[in-house]
């Protein structure tokens, strides 16, 4: 709440108590802050039924049992012990001795007397009484100390318990946050895993149709392959079945000069056709290296895609956190005048109120002094009637003098009492609205940075 005190700011806040106003049901306390205005009613009697009303013996006895002592208490408390204790020491060797001298004197003289024998026996009464005296004292130090130390465990037993709950909930309001974080993270790794697998896939689809236009490219090749293969495999059959026919043919010189020409005709076509099948596999290994050429184009060009997405999506989720952080400020700036401006018109509603009162009091105090004016008047008018006329123009004259100066010199004095309330009270909502302004933006503005 705004009324506590914080510590670590140097900042407090004062309550200010009014009078408490008596009710048919109680007492009311107004305790007025920097922020809230409150009304607290007081039951004359305990609505629970369950209050004690100790006598004052009891409440002192319990009072002083639950104080703490101090280290120099303690010890000065041990000190006294321990001297009332020497002394009971002291006091009883000397009885001791007293006893044993009379012991020695009896033995010396047998026969004692009436009056030795009730001295001897007062010895020992006080020496028992001593003794009982001291085991008493020492039961009273124990118990004493007890509570002593009763009491400190039980302030050192409180203070770690809140100690240990201000650390329990430090823990839990951290593991929240870094649980947010992590799940932030993890919503972040997913839908970068997403993107990731979408690329994947979608390369995975652009290389298995690759690879199928590989396979049909290649299936291609080797039909045209097979068809220069059947081709060649062809030529050789017409081939043999020609020098067959030569072979069979009767040799004659034109039959020579046209297997001549036939062959050498043969051998340009085999020619061409083997400088054809050179060409055909001179362009398909371009067509492959085009193909892998191409292939590691697209693989840089996919690379550099998701560099450049990566890139794009850290420096937006570097924009989104920069935004969010304006807005946050941003907010915390208008709640902050918001609670400013509530503030103010608090501050003006009570002075409006202050001021009506104010006024209702001068408007008494002026009825007040017309009537006591208009009974002097009317007292003045009966003593014309029974003085002469000079003597009641003096008189008349004096009474309104006196009137004017008192009437003169309330007004001073309310007018006084006005301006004096009224600076007071501006000064006192200024300090409250400029404190309760720097102390809620620097908490919130600590809040947002953390």
């Amino acid at each position: 709440m705004s009324s506590q005190v914080d510590v670590r700011r140097g900042n407090s806040s004062k309550a200010t108590k009014s009078p408490p106003q008596k009710h048919e049901e109680g007492a009311t306390v107004q305790i007025v802050t920097k922020d809230l205005i409150r009304n607290i009613r007081i039951p004359f009697k305990d609505p629970s039924g369950e209050s004690v009303i100790l006598p004052s013996a009891d409440f002192k006895r319990i009072t002083s049992e639950s104080q703490v002592l101090t280290k120099e208490e303690r010890a000065a408390l041990k000190e006294a012990y321990q001297k009332k204790k020497d002394e009971g020491i002291r006091n009883a060797e000397d009885r001791k001795r007293q006893i044993f001298e009379a012991d020695l004197s009896r033995q010396e003289n047998q026969a004692l007397t009436e009056l030795e024998l009730e001295a001897r026996d007062r010895a020992q009464h006080l020496v028992k009484r001593a003794n009982n005296l001291r085991m008493e004292q020492e039961d009273e130090i124990r118990k004493l100390n007890k509570l002593i130390l009763g009491a400190q465990c039980q302030a050192t037993r409180d203070v770690q318990m809140e100690e240990k709950k201000q650390i329990q909930s430090e823990l839990t309001e951290e593991e929240q946050r870094l649980d947010a974080m992590m799940e932030v993270d993890r919503r972040r790794a997913l839908d970068t895993v997403d993107q990731i697998d979408k690329l994947r896939k979608q390369k995975r689809i652009e290389g298995m149709q690759k690879i199928s236009e590989q396979i049909q490219r290649q299936h291609e090749e080797e039909q045209l392959q097979d068809e220069v293969k059947e081709l060649e495999k062809q030529q050789a059959r017409e081939k043999q079945e020609k020098m067959n026919l030569e072979d069979l043919e009767v040799t004659s010189d034109l039959t020579q000069t046209l297997q001549r020409h036939a062959l050498e005709k043969k051998r340009k076509k085999q020619e061409c056709l083997q400088e054809e099948i050179m060409r055909i596999n001179a362009e398909t290994m371009q067509a492959k290296e085009r193909r892998l050429e191409e292939e590691r184009q697209a693989d840089m060009r996919d690379r550099e895609y998701l560099k450049n997405k990566m890139e794009r999506a850290s420096e937006f989720e570097a924009e989104q956190k920069r935004l969010k952080k304006e807005k946050e400020l941003e907010i915390a700036r208008l709640r902050a005048r918001q609670e400013k401006a509530k503030d103010y018109k608090a501050e003006q509603k009570e002075l409006a109120v202050k001021k009506a009162q104010e006024e209702e009091m001068l408007m008494a105090a002026r009825t007040e002094q017309v009537r006591c004016k208009e009974h002097f008047l009317s007292i003045e008018a009966g003593r014309e009637k029974a003085s002469l006329r000079g003597v009641q123009q003096q008189a008349i004259v004096k009474l309104k003098e006196e009137e004017e100066k008192r009437h003169q010199k309330s007004s001073r004095h309310a007018e006084a009492i006005r301006t004096q309330v009224k600076e007071q009270e501006l000064s006192a909502v200024a300090k409250r609205l400029s404190e309760k302004y720097c102390s809620d933006v620097e908490r919130k503005a600590r809040a947002c940075a953390l």
